[in-house]
């Protein structure tokens, strides 16, 4: 199975001290191995990747996370009436929107479920009509209830643009944590970025791989794993969550496919052992 790359941008967005609190500008400036591909010194800008994951399997057009999305009103200027043109690169790869038959998220947040929906004759529609879209359960609850609607007080009510339209379609299914899709792929639980946070892994012809959405948001992180981002729900359930997951891929060398790694984005994790504690590197392969 091969796993197709659509991106909606790549550019320096954020600063180190806005995603990761823990980081300093100080510590930064160590990191010459940074610069110019993983961040923009002029700028002081991490450089972060938007984009979605075009699977093919068992005779489905699968596509996991949606990116921001055109023309959506949002908080951070970037993001805000945005055109990103993302779907001509959908139809670039020979798929039209209505050949698309099973759309996830890893998990609900802005940069992950923009294009569930499109601008037409005014109002959000489905971009994808003959899909199912499948929600984790955990993750929907979450973003439904008192407090998901105060956090979305920071990057906008996306919800009511781009995941309240799927259900008045009719196009939405609540999934378990630990979803099959079908026999190569399947969810796997990550929780501590957002309640219901969820992999990928593809496990085809023998090879295994694994989308991990925002477990891992930059590779400063493989640098640092005790790190986690500003934008964690549980910042220490987020830390163990990863730290667990690091350590067991980095001895299986699994092939991983980051949510926000710039392109090539593929890439294993290699473990370092220094002086003082066992940290890692991410080693990106073009495959």
């Amino acid at each position: 199975m091969n796993v197709e790359l659509l991106i909606e941008s790549s550019d320096p967005l954020l600063h180190p001290g806005e995603l990761y609190p823990d980081s300093s500008p100080e510590l930064i400036a160590r990191q010459s191995w940074l610069t110019p591909h993983l961040y923009d010194a002029a700028s002081d800008r991490l450089v972060i990747c938007m984009q979605s994951f075009l699977l093919r399997s068992a005779g489905k057009i699968i596509l996991v996370d949606t990116c921001v999305g055109d023309c959506k009103q949002r908080p951070r200027p970037e993001f805000d009436g945005a055109v990103w043109n993302w779907l001509e690169r959908l139809e670039q790869s020979g798929v039209s929107p209505e050949e698309v038959d099973v759309v996830l998220s890893t998990h609900l947040h802005v940069d992950h479920i923009g294009w569930n929906t499109r601008l037409v004759d005014g109002k959000w529609r489905p971009t994808f009509p003959n899909a199912r879209y499948l929600f984790v359960d955990k993750e929907y609850e979450y973003w439904s209830s008192d407090a998901g609607r105060v956090a979305l007080q920071r990057t906008g009510d996306y919800v009511a643009d781009s995941v309240t339209p799927i259900f008045e379609a009719g196009l939405a299914d609540i999934v378990d944590f630990d979803h099959r899709i079908d026999d190569a792929l399947r969810l796997i639980p990550t929780p501590g970025h957002t309640p219901g946070h969820v992999c990928v892994e593809i496990d085809s012809e023998g090879k295994k791989a694994i989308i991990t959405g925002d477990l891992l948001h930059h590779p400063l992180q493989c640098r640092f794993p005790d790190w986690s981002t500003r934008f964690c729900f549980d910042a220490h359930q987020a830390r163990q969550t990863r730290l667990a997951f690091m350590k067991q891929h980095a001895h299986e060398g699994t092939l991983l496919f980051p949510a926000h790694f710039p392109s090539p984005t593929a890439g294993y994790l290699r473990l370092v052992q220094d002086e003082a504690e066992l940290r890692y590197r991410y080693e990106f392969v073009d495959e």
